[in-house]
C-alpha cells in the first residue's frame, strides 16, 4: 500500500479537491494520517482541521458532504488530490460552491457565482 510523506508538513499534507465530473477545483484542506485512514475506510472525504485541531467530516455540520470517487498522489507522496461527487451544492464553507470564488483581475478581486447558502443560517454563528 503506499505510504504518503506526513513529515515534511507537521504531519499534515495539502489535499486538493476536484469535483469529479466537471473538474471544477472546489477546495483545499489537509490530511493528517488519521484523515486520510478515514477517508480510505469510509469513501467520504475526512480532513485535519488546522483550526479546530481535529477531524472533521465534510458536511458534517453543513451536510454538504463529498463522496470519493477518485484519489491520485502526486510524486513526491506528499500532496494527495481527491475527486469527489459534491453532495449538496457547496463545498465551501462560506456558501459558494468553490472556495475559489475570487478572481483577480486588473489589480482588483472580483466575486465569481453566487453564493448557494447563508453559512449564519447553516452554522448557526
Amino acid at each position: 500500500m503506499l505510504k504518503l510523506d506526513f513529515n515534511k508538513e507537521s504531519g499534515l499534507i495539502p489535499v486538493i479537491v476536484q469535483d469529479h465530473t466537471s473538474g471544477e477545483v472546489l477546495m483545499l484542506a489537509y490530511m493528517n494520517q488519521d484523515a486520510w485512514d478515514a477517508t480510505l475506510s469510509t469513501g467520504k472525504a475526512t480532513y485535519y482541521s488546522r483550526s479546530r485541531k481535529r477531524l472533521w467530516v465534510k458536511g458534517e455540520t453543513s451536510g454538504n458532504q463529498q463522496i470519493v470517487k477518485e484519489i491520485r498522489v502526486d510524486c513526491d507522496d506528499d500532496t494527495v488530490l481527491l475527486k469527489i461527487e459534491q453532495l449538496g451544492d457547496a463545498a465551501c464553507h462560506t456558501g459558494y460552491r468553490s472556495c475559489f470564488h475570487k478572481k483577480v483581475e486588473d489589480g482588483s478581486v472580483r466575486l465569481v457565482g453566487k453564493p448557494v447558502f447563508d453559512p449564519k443560517e447553516v452554522y448557526q454563528r
